[in-house]
């Protein structure tokens, strides 16, 4: 990986920022640079000029969302965030989607986004599915990893599975060596997790047949739970390492 990185990201989450790995890419001297979707009204139509040149960027990290990747009636910009990130994949670019940001990914490559036959919020297990090592992303043949999402991608044409569980089948996939899409949220800290925590509305639609989960997650943001974020943080390092490796 060179360093002095232009890394940029996509964020629909006020203060969510990008999570364990912006340490991770300071380290290499990165500049991050981000543009706040979620600071945009809801009506708003975005030039594409608005956004960086392309051609400048050398990694794109998108992250999560409370919306759906096909609710461009209600939010417009959508339409012109995926111009953009067509673009960036037309170009071979290095590219991480996490959550709505895998979906985003799978969208825009013609993959259907719809809803999941099972909610999943909290620590679920998941599972690498075989593949070549030489070829693929490596992933831990099982471990345990933060999810918080209602909907689910479809294979684009080209990707390789790259884990599964039983809640979701689709839980990660690559195309070729540049691009990785996460279902599961690697990159979540104590401090995401807080402030996931505080949307009472959000919660409550997840949590409404489970009254008790809200506590069970509010208790992994004691120090003696920390050990359960690191595996995420690990996995996330690596898959930066991997889509920058002819860089």
């Amino acid at each position: 990986m060179k360093t002095h990185l232009n890394v940029h990201y996509f964020q629909h989450i006020a203060d969510e920022g990008l999570g364990s790995c912006e340490d991770y890419l300071k380290q290499w001297q990165a500049k991050i640079s981000t543009t706040e979707f979620f600071a945009l009204p809801l009506d708003k139509k975005l030039d594409i000029d608005a956004l960086p040149d392309v051609a400048e960027i050398d990694l794109l990290i998108i992250m999560g969302g409370k919306m759906s990747v096909n609710d461009e009636d209600i939010y417009p910009w959508l339409i012109t965030e995926k111009r953009w990130l067509r673009r960036f994949i037309a170009l071979g670019k290095p590219v991480i989607g996490i959550c709505l940001g895998g979906q985003m990914i799978a969208n825009v490559l013609g993959a259907k986004v719809s809803q999941s036959p099972q909610k999943e919020i909290g620590w679920t297990q998941v599972y690498a599915v075989e593949t070549e090592s030489e070829q693929y992303f490596q992933l831990p043949h099982t471990f345990e990893i933060m999810q918080w999402h209602g909907e689910t991608f479809a294979l684009p044409k080209g990707a390789t599975l790259l884990a599964s569980n039983p809640a979701c089948h689709h839980q990660a996939f690559q195309i070729g060596k540049n691009i990785l899409a996460f279902q599961f949220h690697p990159e979540i800290t104590t401090k995401t997790m807080a402030l996931f925590l505080e949307d009472d509305e959000e919660v409550y639609r997840f949590t409404v047949h489970n009254s008790e989960l809200k506590q069970e997650l509010q208790l992994t943001l004691q120090d003696n739970q920390l050990h359960r974020y690191q595996q995420g943080h690990q996995i996330l390092n690596q898959a930066i390492d991997y889509v920058l490796q002819k860089i």
